[in-house]
């Protein structure tokens, strides 16, 4: 029955179809307005305000407009009456609209990723009383106060904040520790996790590490990972093995503001990293192993086999791509390829990820309906589309075993399983309010992820595309329904395909533009050509993905032969598309963005993917902010390694002056992509040259490259400053009358100055907080301004630096010598080397 405000099922409107968001947000009519109005199949709009407004009476002697006679300006009054209107009732209207469709539910996630962001930015370790406490306050209040919506939304924000905090806590409280201080040489024993075959040739091993010898550390790793030129062939998942290895610690940041290693390890269990030197041996080790670590060892030796049949089956690099998509090993791809597919945006491709996770879901549900639609009878008496649900769930469960539970595929994992599961019962699977939950369950298990590049590009990406879907299927609601057209079965396929490229290209469009900054901001490096790198490649990995879901159920029958072949002639097209888009690439070098350009644009993110009004029009000034501001940083003068080892600067548009002949490649590439440069300009000796001395530095002209002599460097800025490195401090005094900034590769040296015009840095100083990043003022003339990387050290993850005996100005060990074959000798030795060397890479 038909009632007020509400339309019958059998009337006009029901065949035309009734828009549920604008019957939610209308009033019913008075009875006696219903009586009156004869029938209407119009949609029924609740009148407001601004309706009375409008039709207000007019003025007497008014013409049709309204307006006096003579008088064709709108009155002063009702203009400041219309103005209110805007500013309080369209804006109360729509933001009471955007709550009844459940915004707020939305926003729960963004605060609680704002809380755990703010837990790993303090600088100092909070109380767990003080944070439950502070949460069963909020929660208290926000209960005793629900009859007031506005402080109850606002108890409720700062209760999801504190939460936030809490959980990235309880998340650091769980973790083991035991993370490495400083280098160390000792015998290491331990249970295999994993074997990864490098593409350099070496084989790396991550061990859990059951004891250690000459010497025996007091406080060792619990897990470490390690590489080895030669490796038993025994050696599998579960073996015990033991070899003399160098072990370092997690490093820091390369720079200020960059990417933090020992964070990232010390949240993934790894204690140190290194090498063995030497071939380690399996051992044989007494006593029961635990129920957990022997399922975790029967999985990984199924990843094994599994890798090492794909590369027995398909080889090449297709082979270890293959291995990549299929069990998540990657270590085994050559660089070249790596390179080719960052420099073309499609190198997403090969991690575990979303991606693959619903490609897997959505071909096991499209064969299960396929075959389903084969028994009519039995397709139309059982739920099918449930089945095929359930089926999909239990084979992305088993992939995500398969590939490792690496992070990208656990978050993907949960995403996906959230929107099967809503199939189940029988809710949409893609939809806002399912990607919330899935963020939440990401935030609460493992809040460290918040601050990580992989979890705000996935979820950047996932939440524009809904949002743009919804846009569009909003939009098509009022759209009329175009006409039908006959069309040959050619124009049929055209238009299909048609439909399809452009659907794949707005997918890449809007996915591009919501993870363009966080990318530059991370990475500082931007894809041109990613978005025809992905049209041309998706169809491609479809049919790759395709392959590899059925190589893996014909897998255990030996008859995945014919999928693997498929698979592999697959990659081999992928990779000719990757290169031959990467060789016509621009640059894709773009420097440093502001933060706050980022915090912009994900504000603007956030409220134009979950709002459904006018309000979304809110993102655009938000959008406007972050590119004003995105240039807005400053670009260091000069980077200092946390070893004290590398210096580097800038010395004109083009070209960074280093102060080692050999620089750290990974160093090195990153401080080329923050400074946004190409060229390296390596050190010249100029031992022999008596008139080329640190004293008449200052005679050089600016932007000169560094000059080393008698185990000091020197180079001068386009500033004027002159930068000296040196080995100690007493080969440092001589440049305290020239040097703006002096860095000393010595953990026990003073500052030979005293001089508060000149900057010194030792190696001490860099042991303790990392990294730094050095400013100086145009003139050259005002102290220069320093920023490390690790000023807030005292967290978990950094509390091992300060026990290393440089960061207590101890000089270093000494330590027994290791045999080795001698290197060959060349001339691109130390930076202090006799032989000059300047050249550009």
């Amino acid at each position: 029955m038909a009632g007020p405000g509400r339309v019958g099922r059998g009337g006009a409107d029901a065949e035309q179809g009734i828009n549920e968001r604008l019957l939610f947000a209308s009033s019913p009519v008075n009875d006696g307005q219903a009586a009156a109005a004869s029938p209407d199949t119009r949609p029924i709009r609740r009148s407001s305000p601004l309706d009375d407004l409008i039709s207000a009476p007019r003025h007497p002697g008014s013409d049709a407009g309204g307006m006096p006679p003579g008088d064709r300006q709108w009155p002063t009054t009702r203009w400041q009456d219309l103005r209110k209107l805007i500013g309080r009732d369209l804006f109360a209207k729509a933001i009471a609209l955007e709550f009844d469709r459940g915004m707020a539910f939305l926003f729960a996630p963004v605060f609680l990723g704002a809380g755990a962001t703010i837990y790993f930015s303090l600088d100092h370790e909070p109380a767990f009383a003080q944070l439950i406490a502070g949460c069963l306050a909020l929660a208290v209040v926000a209960l005793l106060l629900r009859s007031r919506p506005a402080v109850h939304l606002a108890v409720t924000t700062a209760l999801l904040l504190v939460l936030g905090v809490l959980a990235g806590k309880v998340e650091t409280w769980r973790m083991p520790g035991g993370m490495l201080a400083a280098q160390v040489s000792t015998s290491v024993t331990g249970r295999v996790v994993s074997v990864e075959p490098m593409a350099s040739g070496r084989t790396r091993l991550t061990l859990d590490v059951i004891d250690t010898e000459r010497p025996k550390l007091r406080y060792q790793p619990e897990r470490v990972r390690l590489s080895a030129l030669a490796m038993p062939a025994d050696i599998r998942a579960g073996s015990i093995v033991s070899g003399y290895a160098r072990l370092m610690p997690p490093a820091g940041p390369v720079r200020p503001g960059g990417y933090d290693f020992s964070f990232e390890s010390y949240f993934d269990g790894i204690g140190a990293t290194g090498f063995f030197m030497g071939k380690p041996r399996v051992v044989a080790l007494e006593g029961s192993t635990p129920l957990s670590t022997r399922l975790s060892v029967a999985i990984e030796t199924a990843r094994e086999t599994i890798a090492d049949r794909i590369r027995a089956s398909i080889g090449g690099p297709e082979g270890e791509i293959a291995a990549a998509l299929i069990v998540g090993v990657r270590a085994g791809i050559p660089d070249s390829v790596n390179e080719a597919m960052r420099r073309t945006g499609i190198y997403h491709i090969i991690s575990i990820s979303g991606l693959h996770m619903a490609l897997v879901a959505g071909t096991v549900m499209f064969l299960l309906r396929g075959a389903f639609a084969l028994f009519p009878d039995f397709s139309a008496r059982r739920p099918v589309k449930k089945y095929a649900a359930f089926a999909a769930l239990c084979s992305i469960s088993a992939y995500l075993a398969i590939s490792g539970v690496v992070v990208a595929a656990e978050r993907s994992f949960i995403m996906l399983s959230v929107m099967l599961i809503a199939v189940l019962f029988d809710r949409a699977a893609l939809s806002m309010r399912n990607l919330a939950i899935s963020a939440m369950i990401v935030i609460l298990t493992a809040p460290h992820e918040v601050v990580g590049p992989s979890f705000q590009m996935s979820f950047a990406a996932t939440a524009a595309l809904i949002g743009a879907y919804a846009a569009w299927a909003q939009r098509r609601e009022v759209m009329p329904a175009p006409a039908p057209q006959a069309r040959s079965f050619a124009g049929f396929l055209a238009h299909k395909s048609l439909i399809a490229v452009a659907g794949m290209a707005a997918t890449s469009i809007i996915a591009g533009l919501a993870t363009a900054l966080f990318a530059v901001w991370h990475f500082q490096r931007v894809s041109p050509l990613s978005l025809f790198a992905n049209l041309a490649v998706m169809p491609v990995v479809s049919f790759v993905m395709l392959a590899a879901v059925l190589s893996a159920i014909a897998m255990p029958f030996g008859a995945d032969g014919p999928f693997l072949y498929a698979m592999g002639k697959g990659l081999t097209v992928m990779m000719a598309i990757a290169d031959w888009i990467s060789v016509r690439s621009p640059v894709d070098g773009v420097g440093l963005v502001s933060t706050q350009s980022v915090l912009f644009v994900a504000v603007a993110l956030a409220i134009g993917a979950m709002a459904t009004t006018w309000l979304r029009l809110l993102a655009v000034p938000f959008v406007l902010a972050g590119l004003v501001v995105m240039g807005n940083v400053e670009t260091p003068d000069v980077l200092i390694s946390e070893d004290a080892r590398l210096v580097a600067l800038p010395i004109t548009g083009d070209e960074l002056a280093v102060s080692r002949a050999r620089p750290n490649p990974f160093t090195l590439d990153n401080w080329r992509r923050a400074l946004n440069v190409e060229t390296t300009i390596l050190p010249e000796d100029v031992s022999n040259d008596a008139e080329l001395t640190v004293e008449n530095a200052l005679d050089m002209p600016p932007g000169m490259p560094f000059l080393c002599a008698r185990r000091m460097c020197f180079a001068r800025h386009m500033s004027g400053a002159v930068v000296v490195t040196a080995a100690s401090a007493d080969i440092a005094k001589s440049a305290c009358g020239v040097a703006s900034l002096i860095v000393i590769d010595d953990a026990t040296a003073p500052d030979p100055c005293n001089d508060p015009a000149v900057l010194v840095v030792t190696k001490q100083d860099l042991a303790r907080v990392g990294s730094a990043a050095v400013r100086f003022d145009s003139s050259a003339d005002k102290p220069a301004n320093i920023l490390f990387a690790l000023d807030i050290k005292d967290r978990p993850w950094h509390a091992q630096r300060g026990f290393t005996r440089e960061a207590r100005g101890l000089p270093p060990r000494p330590e027994k010598a290791f045999k080795s074959k001698p290197r060959p000798t060349n001339s691109n030795r130390s930076a202090y080397s006799d032989k000059p060397v300047f050249r550009k890479l």
